[in-house]
């Protein structure tokens, strides 16, 4: 077997750190986004009763299966140049990744975010109810008591967003530069393209460090709901 290094494409370990690098900035970004979005959702929800409360939450929980290549399919066709935002000219650049990864974490932070609210119990509310405290005074209670859930569906929607594939290649078009840096390449779109040209070894690399974030995130999820059953 002939060295790693021999086998890279133009750009060697270069290729390979830009590819992570785009990789994690789209998904923290595209996650840190559809959590500004989700939790002030999930937050109303889980504080508020009214008719058709079991609907909506039903919507939302089915938007966790939402079939990646149809969402980026979707985000394509609002961003074309025939699309209603063309003229931002975002199709098959980092942004419009970002946007697609956006809707795919959105369904999995709030969903998981909703339950966590929707588990504090009653008597915790009425508490800081009785002691004086606002709404205010008694969302930041609830928080608190579901901080560690909330964390969860963070990581969870960062764990769905990294691990795309379909959308983003659908939406970003997998554009690498004639120096091998990469522009919307991402580890998964990577892998896709180094098995489609038998480039087995740098696939199994780049599928090494995909996995290990994977792992990481998932186990820091454990964790932090280990850490939360504990303090309860």
């Amino acid at each position: 077997m002939l060295p790693l290094q021999v086998q890279l494409p133009d750009g060697g370990w270069t290729y390979i750190i830009s590819i992570i690098v785009v990789s994690l900035q789209v998904s923290l970004t595209a996650v840190g986004l559809s959590t500004l979005f989700s939790l002030p959702i999930a937050l109303l929800i889980g504080f508020t009763d009214f008719a058709g409360k079991r609907g909506v939450t039903a919507v939302i929980n089915t938007g966790m299966g939402f079939p990646s290549v149809v969402v980026g399919l979707v985000v394509l066709m609002l961003v074309s140049n025939s699309g209603p935002l063309g003229g931002l000219n975002l199709a098959f650049t980092p942004k419009a990744m970002i946007a697609s990864q956006f809707v795919l974490a959105t369904p999995v932070i709030m969903s998981v975010s909703l339950s966590a609210v929707e588990a504090v119990g009653q008597p915790v509310r009425d508490a800081a109810y009785a002691i004086g405290g606002t709404k205010v005074d008694v969302g930041l209670v609830v928080i608190k008591e579901a901080r560690y859930g909330i964390v969860t569906a963070i990581l969870a929607g960062f764990g769905r967003a990294i691990s795309e594939v379909g959308s983003i290649l659908i939406v970003g078009g997998n554009i690498v530069f004639s120096d091998g840096q990469s522009y919307t390449r991402t580890l998964t779109t990577a892998i896709t393209v180094e098995a489609r040209q038998g480039r087995y070894e740098i696939g199994l690399v780049l599928g090494v460090i995909l996995l290990a974030l994977v792992l990481g995130v998932n186990g820091l999820g454990s964790y932090i709901r280990g850490k939360g059953r504990t303090k309860q």
